[in-house]
């Protein structure tokens, strides 16, 4: 019963976001016909541009559009891209791999690095290291991505001309990992003192605790209650908050591709707004959605797994409900 009533607050989430996107799309400023046919576009007669908005399906109101667009969708048909000529699907399944590498590679390093610098500074709290790395962590994530992208291209492709300034790899197909540094550099800067000041935080908190003062008292010293102790207790907050952070990574590394011209789905979604391409952007919005919605329920279902204290919250908000 819970799984499909999960299941169901998933198909209307989509579908209020499909709605939403639909009608915001249509009621922009723009032509989609230029997309479709570039300059071409300006050229088209009176009864030419109503003969291809009628091929293309643009002359019918937008709730008669999206419905018929929804129909189609039900079927596991999202349409042509204007832009591309060929089906949204097909676009998307050859950028995904891009972003999933990009934004995949950002995601273990950012929480890899995170745990060390948290347990780091936990440990040499209000000492010299600790402070040093508050404040460069404080300042750097400040710097607004594009800045910091446009700033390390500026330094490392256009002066040194050591790294390549875009793309995902060379001509000859290969050469991956060099387009991949600078990107991913901007990625993992942005993001990571965030959570690393949230892992230190969570574990000066259990510093206070009674236990570890018990700990200390009978002779155990600081790393080892840090790394035995407390790093396990805060395990479950540290999943959850890894569930949860998926969005805030993944609209990061959207922009940042959009600034590397990465062939990702940021520079997909940035590219289908800007040209009018409809069903690309559908395509683009409920895939980036359905990511983040997973990302919620993923993390309350942990939290409630792990987490002892939210699973006997639970069970008494059902008890209460049955009672009634």
């Amino acid at each position: 019963m819970r799984l499909l009533k999960k299941l169901l607050t998933f198909l209307l989430s989509l579908l209020i976001l499909s709605a939403a996107v639909f009608w915001i799309a249509r009621l922009a400023p723009g032509d989609p016909l230029a997309s479709y046919y570039g300059e071409r576009a300006e050229r088209l007669t009176p009864e030419q541009r109503a003969q291809a908005e009628a091929r293309l399906g643009l002359d019918r109101p937008i709730a008669a559009q999206y419905v018929r667009w929804l129909k189609n969708a039900l079927r596991g048909d999202f349409g042509l891209s204007l832009k591309y000529k060929t089906g949204v699907l097909e676009v998307i399944r050859g950028r995904a791999a891009n972003t999933l590498i990009l934004g995949g590679t950002g995601f273990a390093l950012i929480f890899s690095l995170a745990l060390g610098l948290g347990l780091l500074c936990a440990r040499f709290e209000d000492r010299l290291p600790d402070r040093i790395l508050c404040r460069v962590g404080t300042v750097v994530s400040c710097v607004p991505e594009f800045w910091l992208s446009l700033l390390l291209i500026l330094i490392f492709a256009v002066y040194l001309r050591l790294l390549p300034s875009s793309g995902a790899y060379d001509a000859a197909g290969g050469d991956r990992a060099r387009h991949l540094i600078l990107p991913l550099a901007v990625v993992v800067t942005g993001h990571l003192w965030y959570y690393a000041y949230m892992v230190r935080n969570m574990l000066l908190e259990q510093t206070r605790a009674d236990y570890v003062l018990l700990a200390r008292s009978v002779g155990l010293s600081r790393r080892r209650v840090l790394t035995g102790r407390c790093l396990r207790n805060i395990l479950p907050a540290y999943l959850s908050l890894m569930a949860i952070s998926v969005p805030h990574i993944m609209g990061g590394t959207y922009i940042v591709e959009t600034v590397f011209s990465y062939p990702g789905i940021g520079t997909l979604s940035y590219e289908s707004a800007r040209y009018q391409d409809y069903d690309l952007l559908m395509a683009v919005c409920l895939l980036s959605g359905a990511v983040v919605i997973l990302c919620s329920m993923a993390a309350q279902a942990l939290s409630g797994r792990v987490d002892p204290r939210v699973r006997a919250a639970s069970y008494m908000r059902e008890e209460a409900g049955h009672g009634r």
